[in-house]
């Protein structure tokens, strides 16, 4: 492949990949990810 096709295909990788992110924080998903790490960390320490 040539580098200009590589190019386009990296940026529309970038640019999904973007999209998926931004989708997942509007929907709360960050709370949803910390609340189990805090979970998990408490259970690894034995206090949870």
């Amino acid at each position: 492949m040539n580098e200009r096709r590589i190019n386009w295909i990296r940026r529309g990788l970038f640019i999904t990949a973007t999209l998926f992110v931004c989708c997942g924080i509007r929907r709360g998903e960050p709370l949803v990810v910390f609340t189990k790490a805090v979970n998990i960390c408490l259970e690894c320490i034995g206090i949870g």
